[in-house]
C-alpha cells in the first residue's frame, strides 16, 4: 500500500442531502435565460461583494433558500441591501433564477456549493452583516442531530464571518430542532439572543410568511425564530 492508502480519508459530515426533481418550465427557463446572470461560478476565490454588486451595501447571506420565494421576497422589499443565496437543490436555483430575471430583482446572486465549505473559503472574516438560516433540514431522528447545521463548530464559523453587531437569523417550524437550536446558540460565544437568554424571537415583519407556513399555522403547528447578535 502507498501512504496515501494507509492514510484514512477524513469526510466531513454534511448538513444537507442532494434531492433531486425534474424541472419545471419556469425553472427550465430560469436556467437558459438568467442563470448567467445570478448564478455564480463555481471557484475558490475569496468574493468580493463590492466588485460583484457594484456598491457598498450590507450583505445577507441565505443558507438554503429552498425555492427561493422567500429570499426574492426579502431582497424585493429591501433594494438597499445585497443578497447571496447557497443551496445545492438544482430546482431551487433554477426557481430563483427565474424569479429574480423576470421580476428585476438585482441584488441577489446565488452559489451552489456547501455552504459551510463556501463561508471558510470564499467569504472574508466580518464580511457579512447578516445569516439567514429559515426552515433547514431537520434532521429529526437521533442518530441524524450530528447533520443539523446548528452546531458549536458552526456556530463560531458564522461568528467568524460576521460583523460585529450583525445578526444570524434562524427559524424551525419543528420543536425538537427549535430547543436545539436556543441552547446551542445561548452557549456559543460571541453571540447574545436579542429576545434574552432562553427566549424565542417573535417572527419579525421582514420574513415573509411562506405558503407553507400559513398551511402550519391553520394546522396548529408552531414556528420558532431566533436572532443572535454578533458581539
Amino acid at each position: 500500500m502507498t501512504e496515501n492508502e494507509n492514510t484514512p480519508f477524513m469526510r466531513r459530515i454534511q448538513t444537507f442531502m442532494r434531492r433531486s426533481s425534474p424541472f419545471t418550465t419556469s425553472q427550465k427557463q430560469g436556467m437558459a435565460d438568467f442563470s448567467a446572470q445570478f448564478l455564480l461560478p463555481r471557484t475558490r476565490e475569496p468574493l468580493d461583494a463590492k466588485a460583484l454588486f457594484g456598491r457598498d451595501a450590507p450583505l445577507t447571506v441565505e443558507i438554503g433558500f429552498g425555492m427561493g420565494y422567500t429570499l426574492a421576497e426579502m431582497a424585493l422589499a429591501a433594494p438597499e441591501r445585497d443578497f447571496i443565496g447557497i443551496e445545492i437543490h438544482e430546482p431551487g436555483v433554477a426557481q430563483l433564477c427565474f424569479e429574480l430575471g423576470t421580476r428585476h430583482i438585482p441584488n441577489v446572486r446565488i452559489l451552489d456549493e456547501d455552504a459551510v465549505e463556501l463561508l471558510e473559503r470564499r467569504f472574508a472574516d466580518a464580511s457579512i452583516d447578516t445569516v439567514q438560516l429559515f426552515f433547514p433540514d431537520p434532521w429529526q431522528k437521533a442518530r441524524h442531530h450530528k447533520r443539523r447545521f446548528v452546531q458549536a463548530e458552526n456556530a463560531a464559523l458564522v461568528r467568524q464571518k460576521l460583523r460585529t453587531g450583525g445578526t444570524f437569523h434562524m427559524a424551525t417550524d419543528w420543536e425538537n430542532y427549535s430547543t436545539w437550536m436556543l441552547e446551542h446558540m445561548d452557549a456559543a460565544p460571541g453571540y447574545e439572543n436579542t429576545a434574552g437568554a432562553g427566549n424565542f424571537t417573535p417572527r419579525p415583519d421582514f420574513r415573509p410568511l411562506t405558503k407553507f407556513e400559513k398551511r402550519g399555522h391553520n394546522l396548529g403547528h408552531g414556528v420558532w425564530d431566533l436572532i443572535y447578535r454578533a458581539v
